[in-house]
C-alpha cells in the first residue's frame, strides 16, 4: 500500500479522550488521520503525540461552525488527496437535571453540536468525496440514547437522535457509503468524569465486566466498523458498555 492509497479518516473532537484513542487506533492500522478540536494548542499537541505531519493533520475549530466544517474537509483533501472515513465524535453536554428544568438554550446548543453538526459533517464529506468514491461513517452515540438516564436526559435525547440519524443515513447513502454508530456507557474520560468522580468503584460494580470503559475500548469498535471486516454492516449501533444493558441497568 502506497501513501496515496492509505485510507484517510477525519475524526472530530479528537484532541483527547475517545476521539484521540480512535485516531491512534486508525493510525496503528496503517491509515492517516485528520483530527479536530476547539483548542488550537491542544489539537496541535495531540497531533504531535499521534504521529508525524505526513500522517496526522490537526485542524482547530468549533464542530458546530459550518465554515469550520467546510474548511476542515477541504484541508483533508488538500493534504491527503482523499477522505475514506468520517468519525463524528465531537459532542457536548451543557445541560444536567430533569428535562422539565433544563435550560432550553442549553438544550438547543446541545442538539446543534451533537446532532445538527454531525449531519453537517456528513453533508460536507459526502459532497466533497464520499458521495463519488464511497467510504464509511461512524457516529459516536451513547447508551443514554438507548435507555433513560437520570440527570442527562437532554444529552440522551440528542444521542437517540444520533442513533436514528445513523439508520436514516445508512438507508440513504448505501451502497457506496456505510453508516454505523457506537453507543458507549461510562468511559473514563474528562468529559464523563461527573458520572463517576469520587464513586468509581460503586459505578463500576454495576457493570458485569467489573470496570468502566477505557477510550481504547470504544476505539477498537470504531476501527472495526470502519474496516473491510465490517463490509456488510450498515445502519447498526454497536453497544460498548461492559455488559451494562444486559443487566437492564443504566447509569444515573
Amino acid at each position: 500500500m502506497t501513501a496515496a492509497t492509505e485510507p484517510v479518516a477525519l475524526v472530530t473532537g479528537a484532541s483527547r479522550g475517545i476521539g484521540h484513542a480512535i485516531a491512534a487506533a486508525l493510525l496503528a492500522r496503517g491509515g492517516r488521520v485528520a483530527i479536530t478540536g476547539r483548542d488550537a494548542g491542544r489539537v496541535e499537541e495531540a497531533a504531535l503525540g499521534l504521529g508525524p505531519p505526513e500522517r496526522v493533520l490537526p485542524i482547530a475549530g468549533n464542530a458546530a461552525d459550518p465554515a469550520h466544517r467546510a474548511a476542515a474537509v477541504n484541508a483533508v483533501l488538500e493534504r491527503f488527496g482523499r477522505l475514506d472515513a468520517l468519525v463524528n465524535n465531537a459532542g457536548i453536554n451543557p445541560a444536567y437535571g430533569p428535562l422539565t428544568e433544563v435550560d432550553l438554550d442549553a438544550a438547543r446548543k446541545l442538539f446543534d453540536t451533537n446532532v445538527v453538526a454531525a449531519l453537517g459533517w456528513v453533508q460536507e464529506s459526502h459532497r466533497a468525496w464520499l458521495g463519488a468514491h464511497g467510504g464509511a461513517i461512524v457516529n459516536v452515540a451513547s447508551v443514554a440514547g438507548l435507555r433513560p438516564a437520570g440527570g442527562i436526559g437532554a444529552y440522551g435525547a440528542s444521542k437517540a437522535a444520533v442513533v436514528h440519524l445513523t439508520r436514516q443515513l445508512a438507508a440513504e447513502l448505501g451502497p457506496g457509503v456505510r453508516v454505523n454508530a457506537v453507543a458507549p456507557a461510562v468511559v473514563r474520560t474528562r468529559f464523563a468524569s461527573a458520572l463517576y468522580a469520587d464513586r468509581e468503584q460503586d459505578v463500576a460494580a454495576r457493570y458485569p465486566l467489573g470496570r468502566l470503559g477505557a477510550p481504547e475500548d470504544v476505539a477498537g469498535a470504531v476501527a472495526f466498523l470502519l474496516s473491510p471486516a465490517a463490509a456488510w454492516i450498515s445502519g447498526e449501533t454497536l453497544v460498548v458498555d461492559g455488559g451494562l444493558l444486559a443487566t437492564g441497568g443504566i447509569d444515573s
